[in-house]
């Protein structure tokens, strides 16, 4: 704002109250304000147990910002009953819980322990949120904020607001758009606690909650039927020149006050090799029994979750191999999401776990490439997998012997198109449906010593079936290397050799 619309020093000395030491343009705008308030709304609002800010939000024409957070709330009182020049009575003293606020702009609240806590200002405020945010030991170097209030507060600020607009229909300033309580106190304390915190203020992936909830013990409180709350409401909104005794929620007791800190998911990648034969990709639990000695899921992530001090994960990979397939060759391109961090891994101690794993006893599964990774993840993982190309080691029986004309008849396969019906094996959780795949090329390798086994390495479209591919799966692959060579063909053993994803 230019000079020239500031108020010049001489006019500080008429603001009240020994103000005039500390006094500056945010001070003298909130004093204007009040001198503007309706003098009757001002009178009945503090009767009715209103609280002074809440009377700014609901009477004053301007818009309720920061500014307000200047002002001490004894200093607004008697910058109020100035201006209306009369007494308010001793029960709408500042002690008072305010009826539509419940507390929230009064900086008044119940803590977990239901012990009662009150600010003297903002500043006040922000630090005890302050407190309670670096108990939980995230690091940030900015913030959102949330604020959540109980329905009570929108439906006595209703209330109340039926209330003057029909004892003040004519009046201009009911016809402002009312800043609501969650806004006010964001404009209250935003500030502050950007201060106290050592952080600023955006569209952060850490959000601070603050989350009021009404006190069990009110007097109309949980027992309150979804009848008598209609009831409540409709009276709140027929009211004519009075609120009745059941058009507001009694108050008794401030709301009770919780913190709750969240920070968007991390991404981690990396590829995964899988050793065994009884290791599932993720938890595979049947009746309370575990299948198999252990998940990729479990080893992976349980290892990364520690050292990001977080407090759950989920393991996303590109595609999924059966449990007694071995994932070899170049590894299963994964992703783990880590839910609310409290710090990030450097790449060192990533390292770290990578080597961990790696050099774990059992050897069950393997890792590489493990590093963060920005959200741009999943279009990478989603484009990747659209253009999958994936190999393949199987160990395959034949009912007879393997002779020379089998060799050139598959390696010259190539770009052969097969139908897959849904396997008979995954039925009962997969849509029954029919499936056009490709076998982009195959090749076999002689086992020496018995002409019935051979190794077959193929590499394949994903999704394919390999192991119905193989077998045929009762005539619903076709066609299959069973029919291609005119016999039984099983499959004993198979092994992922390599999952190519998009340009790699």
């Amino acid at each position: 704002m230019s000079d020239e619309l500031k108020p010049a020093s001489g006019d500080l000395a008429g603001l009240p109250n020994g103000l005039v030491s500390h006094g500056d343009y945010k001070t003298r705008r909130v004093y204007e304000a009040a001198r503007s308030l309706h003098s009757g709304a001002v009178k009945d609002l503090l009767s009715l147990g209103v609280c002074e800010r809440c009377v700014f939000r609901l009477v004053a024409v301007e818009a309720f910002d920061s500014d307000f957070s200047s002002v001490t709330t004894s200093t607004l009182r008697s910058w109020l009953e100035t201006c209306d020049d009369q007494t308010v009575s001793s029960e709408s003293s500042c002690s008072r819980v305010c009826i539509v606020c419940l507390g929230v702009l009064q900086f008044v609240f119940s803590d977990a322990k239901q012990t009662l806590v009150k600010s003297d200002s903002s500043s006040d405020y922000a630090s005890r949120i302050t407190e309670l945010v670096n108990q939980d030991g995230h690091e940030f170097d900015s913030f959102g904020l949330e604020v959540s209030v109980p329905s009570t507060i929108t439906d006595n600020e209703r209330a109340v607001l039926s209330y003057l607009k029909a004892k003040y229909s004519t009046e201009a300033w009911l016809q402002s758009e009312k800043t609501s309580v969650k806004d006010a106190l964001k404009a209250l304390v935003l500030d502050p606690l950007k201060a106290s915190l050592g952080a600023k203020s955006d569209s952060s992936s850490f959000h601070i909650r603050l989350t009021y909830s009404k006190a069990s013990g009110e007097a109309q409180g949980a027992s309150e039927t979804t009848h008598e709350r209609k009831k409540r409401k409709t009276e709140a909104e027929n009211e004519s020149n009075c609120i009745s005794e059941n058009s507001l929620e009694k108050v008794c007791e401030p709301c009770i006050l919780s913190v709750h800190c969240n920070k968007m998911p991390i991404f981690f990648s990396g590829r995964y090799f899988k050793y065994s034969r009884n290791v599932s990709q993720t938890r595979w639990i049947i009746d309370d029994e575990r299948m198999g000695e252990a998940s990729v899921e479990e080893l992976i992530g349980g290892n990364i979750l520690p050292a990001c001090l977080g407090d759950s994960y989920k393991f996303h990979a590109a595609g999924r191999e059966d449990i007694d397939v071995r994932m070899l060759g170049s590894g299963r391109p994964f992703l783990i999401e880590v839910q609310n961090s409290r710090q990030c891994p450097s790449q060192q101690s990533l390292t770290e776990i990578e080597e961990k794993i790696n050099n774990s006893e059992k050897k069950l599964v393997g890792v590489k490439d493990l590093r963060f990774i920005g959200s741009q993840c999943w279009a990478m993982m989603r484009e990747g997998e659209a253009e999958k190309q994936k190999q393949y080691a199987a160990l395959v029986w034949i009912s007879r012997p393997l002779e020379e004309e089998d060799f050139n008849s598959i390696s010259s396969l190539k770009e052969l198109k097969i139908l897959q019906k849904t396997p008979v094996r995954v039925l009962h959780r997969r849509s029954p449906l029919e499936r056009e795949r490709t076998i982009h090329w195959m090749k076999v390798e002689k086992i020496k010593g018995n002409s019935h086994y051979f190794l077959l390495h193929l590499c394949t479209q994903a999704g394919t079936y390999i192991k119905e591919f193989v077998h045929g799966d009762l005539g619903r692959t076709t066609p299959s290397m069973g029919s291609i060579l005119g016999c039984r063909a099983e499959i004993i053993q198979l092994d992922v050799t390599d999952v190519k994803m998009g340009d790699s």
